[in-house]
């Protein structure tokens, strides 16, 4: 008897059946068809313009578009030499394409005019880690895998090299082993626009003496060529725009703490430190009582060190030490808070700059002086960073930074988790070029000075439908006894928004035992106070009884990018890599 049992769980593990395309899919196809029975390019031309709101797509789109469904589900060899038809099972083909029917808009196509501080920028954070933040590689091969995503932002750390005659890249004061800068410049230059046009910022973390500035100069400069831009005066009003940056590098960084600070000192009748001639244990990890240079526990990141003990980069006597050839070069100027924090949020009418904030201090800045990071946001840039005690390259909650106008959310792409599904997801709009334009609530002020408030109880400005119809895929991208050793699995699907708090909520459908191809036909209904913020979260997951439900795929999207009608969601891995087969077939409505 036990042996028959297995038999027959056996067999249902490679049961599989098609299923058909939902009641809403016949009707529109019935709605539109001739006679109900079949669909011309003109019946699809009319559908597409009023039940998917895509204007008028012309008569040789249409054609093309039915031939391409025939060709893939025919492999018609008459070619267009039979009348172009399409099946109700042509059309939920076609509707289930991710190639031919995508939830969004593939092209950029917001005002790229404006100035950098406009925008909400693809920023990466340790840029060069191969894994953890204390004991993985240094290597260019994560910098690579950025760019080729689209992120836009690139972060180095430089530090002089074991015979302090050239620059290493490497995250200080951890066992990370180092990569060359060299190397990695190379890479930038051959990657940076292999998915966006737009402009490449490199952040530079900069722990280097006065000689090896030159060298960096050098090497940037021979690197990048005329690639490379940078601006005629010091100070800077207003930031250029991706559009005139277009395929060109930015360097963005501020004068090295360490150094400065002991000029500073000897110059003020301290002791003198001959910098360049001192090892790493004594240069940056050992105190030195004449100079009174205050070390910083090692538990702390190197971006919070720096926040409790920077220079003020408005001394004209400390920026005479700073190499003139690499000063020049930098067009995005940086800075950490110094004193109190409202003084550091400041606008100054006549130049711009980046300030950087730590994850933590984002989070007690928003508390406390919510308004002024909006203001602030309006012409300056503000980066944040992950706190220091993520070893593991974990990363935080985005959408506070971005509800402040934060344009440079820096992340550990090299990670992965929910977090890092949001960030994904969230630079998919603006047809995934890296730069998304801010929305017009965020730059704006009122007659009192008033700006936007995240907390404020606003009313609700739109509302999403979303119909979860059906998955497939599973079956082509995963091996037969992936999710269950005996039974096909049962799927269900998690539907929710990601955006103020206000919008945030997460959802569910039913689990549908034993099936493939799952069919849910379930509605969620979300309203939307901020719908310019709010990301849709998709998450499936294999119900499983007894143990951690398994993961079958997920997607962020931007809500305000969202193609309505019926649409081919496609879902991808952990790592946020695109699955070749797995996808929904899901509605968007707005009302």
């Amino acid at each position: 008897m036990g042996s028959y049992k297995y038999c027959i769980c056996f067999t249902r593990k490679f049961r599989w059946n098609e299923a058909r395309p939902p009641p809403d899919v016949e009707s529109a196809f019935a709605d539109f068809a001739e006679g109900g029975t079949s669909m011309t390019p003109d019946h699809l031309r009319r559908f597409l313009a009023d039940r998917q709101q895509e204007g008028d797509l012309g008569a040789a789109e249409a054609e093309r578009i039915v031939e391409r469904v025939r060709q893939i589900r025919h492999r018609n060899p008459l070619g267009k030499l039979s009348r172009p038809l399409l099946s109700v099972e042509d059309f939920h083909h076609f509707l289930f394409s991710v190639e031919l029917n995508p939830p969004l808009v593939s092209q950029v196509h917001q005002d790229m005019t404006a100035p950098l501080s406009h925008y909400y920028i693809y920023t990466g954070h340790n840029s060069y880690l191969t894994g953890n933040q204390l004991s993985s590689d240094c290597s260019d091969v994560p910098i690579i895998k950025a760019l080729q995503r689209g992120v836009r932002v690139i972060e180095l750390d430089m530090w002089p090299n074991s015979t302090k005659d050239n620059i290493d890249i490497l995250h200080g004061r951890t066992l990370t082993s180092p990569v060359e800068l060299i190397k990695c410049l190379k890479s930038i230059k051959e990657y940076a626009f292999t998915a966006s046009p737009y402009p490449v910022v490199i952040t530079l973390e900069d722990h280097l003496t006065p000689d090896l500035q030159v060298k960096v100069a050098q090497m940037v400069t021979e690197t990048f060529g005329d690639m490379l831009y940078y601006p005629d005066s010091d100070d800077v009003e207003e930031f250029p725009s991706p559009e005139f940056l277009k395929k060109r590098i930015i360097l963005s960084t501020k004068p090295p703490k360490e150094y400065l600070e002991a000029k500073s000192l000897k110059d003020q009748g301290g002791a003198s430190i001959n910098v360049k001639d001192q090892n790493d244990d004594e240069q940056w990890g050992k105190e030195v009582p004449d100079l009174k240079i205050k070390i910083e526990s090692a538990d702390k990141s190197e971006d919070e060190e720096e926040d409790d003990n920077d220079v003020d980069d408005d001394d004209p006597k400390l920026h005479q030490n700073v190499a003139p050839e690499y000063k020049r070069l930098i067009t995005i100027r940086a800075g950490k808070p110094k004193g109190a924090l409202k003084e550091s949020l400041k606008v100054d009418p006549n130049r711009v700059r980046r300030l950087s904030l730590s994850e933590q201090q984002l989070v007690k800045a928003a508390a406390s002086h919510g308004a002024d990071l909006v203001r602030f946001t309006q012409k300056n840039m503000l980066r944040i960073y992950p706190k220091g005690t993520r070893f593991n390259s974990s990363n935080y909650n985005p959408l506070i930074g971005w509800m402040h106008g934060a344009q440079m959310v820096a992340f550990n792409m090299q990670g992965y988790g929910r977090s890092l599904w949001l960030m994904q997801g969230f630079y998919r709009a603006n047809g995934g070029c890296g730069y998304v334009k801010k929305p017009d609530f965020l730059m704006q002020t009122g007659p009192h000075g008033e700006v936007f408030d995240p907390k404020a109880s606003l009313p609700v400005k739109k509302t999403l439908k979303v119909k979860v119809y059906m998955g497939d895929g599973w079956r082509m991208d995963f091996s037969q006894t992936h999710f269950d050793a005996y039974s096909p699995p049962d799927f269900y699907t998690r539907v929710g928004i990601a955006g103020v708090p206000a919008d945030s909520i997460m959802k569910k459908t039913k689990a549908i035992e034993d099936d493939w191809t799952p069919v849910w036909n379930e509605e969620f209904v979300f309203p939307l106070t901020v719908p310019e913020l709010a990301l849709l979260r998709i998450e499936v997951h294999e119900y499983d009884m007894s143990e951690k439900d398994d993961f079958g795929g997920q997607t962020c999207l931007p809500v305000s990018e969202l193609r309505p009608g019926i649409r081919a969601v496609p879902l991808f891995d952990r790592k946020g890599v695109q699955f070749k087969s797995v996808k929904l077939l899901m509605r968007f409505e707005f009302v």
